[in-house]
């Protein structure tokens, strides 16, 4: 997740380092393996991550980080000095009060150390400029960035509470003020750092068995409203030092009762890098969440197909659900969805592998002639998940819609590609945003260009049926909701 950092001079970058390496070794709690250390790997445009010294057998203790030295809600000041105030907030918001009260506080943090390391600009989807986001094409991500529902959360909560308690939150960066306009800018604009921090360093914290309090909640997207749905995060020295790759991942967090411990899942060669893993997640939201692409992700690309889309192709005039007899007879059987999700099709996959059962369900809704719909919706009964020849046809036409959407051509994104790869030129800025939206483009085109491969035999003849049970497949090939 290094890639999205920018630094000042090596000396500085080095200096950072070994102030907060010292930081780690004088906190109480902490272990530290003799047998890693943390590197400069800036010349691989990897930023700082960790490397191992010397052999490290499956199964040895990295590091251990007491969880009281977690910077998290309940390890700050604030919890008492705010109290419910800051409870209100929430997962997300309270966290980010916290950072900025840590952040304000400058050498005076516990933190103090552990900010410096941390990046203040990123690439993430976020900071991009709306000429970069068009480089995204038709890419659903666009959609996921909610920028302007994060400015709407930070003016109105986290704002206030800074403007109210100036002696927690003195104004940084040379502003001597947030009561005024350009104040506000300010903090908004540093409330989006921190926010951005939580979203590309944090981790899901779990309850420790000693904690009488019931955990709050959170989610792993920037700002959302689900958050009553996920465990609360909070920034883990030194665990966020490690990059990520889905292949040569060797190292896991394993939370403990009074420590989170990273451990080696495999044996690590001398020299070799020690890499977290975010899971299976495409490229797109890698990009949104940690602004930066590697081919490793690759292999869990998707396209996310809208409902209101798939409307549009099956001539509905729109996608509500009180206006639409076939989508209300879904949604009150609990199988509709906002939009679907189709991944990369592994190799020998078939349709019936990757293809969400409530898709499938809504796409045999829409080819129902009228009489057999009447039939189905007396009995409140959908369809089962099987597809036929006029579920492949619907199905190639929504994809086929969603390609055009894209305005470019698989085959010329491929040679735009590999021209710049050719090139061997080290993009920076601009052109690094364009080459990784590039990237994401083309493997959500691929998977569009293989899902349409595989409906193809299906058009004129064949089926492909599910099992007798609907609700037993929809919950077998239950979806992740757009």
């Amino acid at each position: 997740m290094s890639s999205s950092t920018h630094f000042a001079d090596p000396s500085s970058f080095q200096q950072q380092s070994n102030d907060f390496v010292r930081w780690l070794e004088t906190c109480p709690g902490v272990k530290v393996n003799p047998n890693i250390c943390l590197a400069d790997l800036r010349s691989t445009g990897s930023g700082r991550g960790v490397l191992a010294r010397s052999n490290i057998p499956e199964g040895e203790e990295l590091f251990s980080i007491p969880r009281n030295l977690i910077l998290a809600v309940q390890n700050s000041e604030l919890k008492n000095l705010l109290g419910q105030e800051l409870e209100a907030l929430g997962p997300w918001l309270s966290l980010m009060l916290v950072m900025l009260h840590e952040y304000s506080k400058g050498a005076n943090s516990t933190w103090a150390a552990y900010f410096r390391v941390l990046p203040t600009r990123f690439d993430t989807l976020m900071f991009w400029s709306p000429e970069e986001l068009r480089e995204l094409q038709a890419s659903a991500i666009v959609d996921k960035i909610g920028k302007q529902g994060a400015d709407e959360s930070i003016l109105e909560s986290i704002v206030p509470i800074v403007r109210a308690n100036s002696t927690l939150f003195p104004p940084v960066h040379g502003v001597s003020s947030y009561e005024s306009d350009e104040g506000a800018a300010a903090l908004l604009e540093l409330a989006h750092v921190m926010g951005s921090l939580i979203m590309a360093y944090a981790f899901d914290i779990e309850k420790a068995e000693t904690e009488d309090d019931d955990a709050e909640d959170n989610d792993e997207s920037y700002m959302t409203d689900d958050e009553d749905e996920q465990l609360p995060k909070g920034m883990v020295p030194l665990a966020d030092m490690l990059n990520a790759d889905a292949d040569r991942n060797n190292a896991r967090l394993f939370q403990e009762e009074e420590f989170l411990v990273m451990k080696a899942i495999k044996p690590i060669q001398e020299g070799q890098e020690i890499f977290n893993d975010y899971g299976e997640i495409p490229r797109a939201d890698l990009l949104r969440r940690y602004g930066y692409v590697t081919e490793n992700y690759s292999q869990y690309d998707v396209i996310e197909l809208p409902l209101s889309d798939i409307c549009q192709v099956a001539g509905l005039s729109d996608s509500d659900v009180e206006s639409q007899p076939r989508l209300e007879l879904l949604d009150a059987n609990d199988v509709l969805d906002d939009g679907y999700v189709i991944p990369r099709p592994a190799p020998n996959a078939s349709l019936e592998d990757i293809l969400p059962a409530e898709l499938v369900i809504l796409l045999s809704t829409l080819c129902l002639t009228p009489e057999d719909f009447e039939q189905r919706r007396s009995k409140n009964k959908p369809p089962k998940p099987a597809m036929e020849s006029s579920q492949a046809s619907l199905l190639y036409k929504i994809l086929k819609a969603k390609q055009a959407q894209y305005g470019s051509s698989l085959a010329n994104d491929l040679q735009l590609l590999g021209n710049i790869q050719q090139s061997n030129v080290a993009l920076e800025g601009s052109d690094r945003r364009k080459m990784m939206a590039l990237q994401v483009r083309i493997g959500e085109k691929e998977v569009l260009q293989a899902v349409l491969a595989m409906l193809e035999p299906l058009l004129s003849n064949g089926s492909l049926k599910r099992g007798a049970n609907a609700d037993a497949d929809v919950r077998q090939f239950k979806s992740a909701r757009v």
